[in-house]
């Protein structure tokens, strides 16, 4: 399972967006090989409101079936697209082998979709896999379907238009298209609890890569295009501890338990989350979670949002000793 902090972050980003359409599941093994899928997708069985498909746009109108989705920082190289056709085919396999067991029909249409997303994608490796723009118009600028048997498609996000519908995917983008995006997300009604949940990974993301040392020149800029989506976070999640901390002042004696209850309620849905974002973290700054650090993060997990929010800010500053100081006693 691989550490690199796109990769983690693009994983939890798609997941968060489409968990509302159907079920997500992250570096999905498969059982032929030592291999994962980055993101693996199956539509939800019951019709999904149409404001949400409305919402999501392009990653919308791509996940229309079963698929798998493959998000890469940089440009794939033709062997990683060999890679990712190698993984489409070993679960196609998975799915015939099912059905001749249980001796049941399977059509082409229900074989999982490879959507491969890379910030471009050259003439050259557009050429070398015979990818093609739909000549139909159903599909926008930036799409390229390789031959309908391979049942594969590559989004040169950089290549889609810029309009509220691709904005999702653009965000994986990188340079001017991710900068923009980021503006995009953060020009977004304010309220929205995907949104506040889209600026917590983004920020997240910051954290991690400002743990690494020997940080390159695209690192940086990465850095530069994360900044506004940490800040923009960083304010609201500050915002929201001190509102917490005067409603508490408030509401103290009877109120008291009522109020822990509607702060459970909200940590519920994110915690499994927020609990790998503080494995993550802690692994780039110390190196490795062993078991003294791995017991912290419970702990962690249950400061209010703005002391976590302080310790994760905090903690490049921090040694090893420090830290595990805090929670004694």
């Amino acid at each position: 399972m691989t550490q690199k902090p796109h990769d983690q972050f693009a994983k939890q980003y798609l997941e968060a967006l489409l968990k509302h359409l159907g079920t997500v599941e992250i570096n999905r093994a498969v059982v032929s090989e030592m291999r994962e899928v980055d993101v693996w997708f199956v539509p939800a069985a019951e019709p999904v409101p149409a404001f949400q498909r409305q919402r999501l746009g392009l990653l919308a109108q791509m996940a229309t079936t079963t698929c798998l989705l493959e998000p890469f920082r940089n440009p794939p190289t033709w062997a990683a697209v060999r890679h990712c056709l190698l993984k489409l085919y070993s679960i196609h396999g998975e799915k015939l082998r099912q059905a001749r067991r249980e001796n049941t029909p399977l059509s082409e249409a229900e074989l999982p979709m490879l959507w491969i997303l890379s910030p471009s994608c050259s003439p050259r490796l557009r050429d070398a896999f015979a990818a093609k723009a739909d000549p139909s118009g159903h599909w926008c600028q930036g799409i390229y379907f390789l031959p309908a048997a391979q049942k594969t498609t590559l989004v040169a996000i950089n290549q889609l238009p810029v309009t509220g519908a691709t904005l999702w995917l653009r965000v994986l983008g990188r340079g001017k298209t991710q900068e923009q995006a980021i503006d995009e997300l953060i020009g977004l009604p304010e309220g929205s609890s995907q949104q506040r949940e889209l600026l917590e990974l983004l920020a997240n993301w910051r954290i991690n890569l400002k743990l690494r040392d020997n940080l390159k020149s695209e690192d940086q800029e990465l850095i530069m295009n994360l900044s506004p989506a940490y800040l923009k976070w960083r304010e609201e999640t500050f915002q929201e501890g001190r509102q917490e901390g005067r409603q508490e002042g408030r509401q103290e004696g009877r109120q008291e338990g009522r109020q822990e209850g509607r702060q459970e309620g909200r940590q519920e849905g994110r915690q499994e989350g927020q609990r790998l974002m503080i494995e993550n973290l802690l692994a780039a700054r110390f190196g490795e979670v062993d078991e003294a650090l791995s017991n912290l993060v419970e702990s962690i997990l249950q400061l209010s949002v703005q002391e976590r929010a302080q310790l994760m800010l905090q903690l490049p500053m921090l040694s090893r000793e420090e830290l595990l100081a805090r929670f004694r006693a």
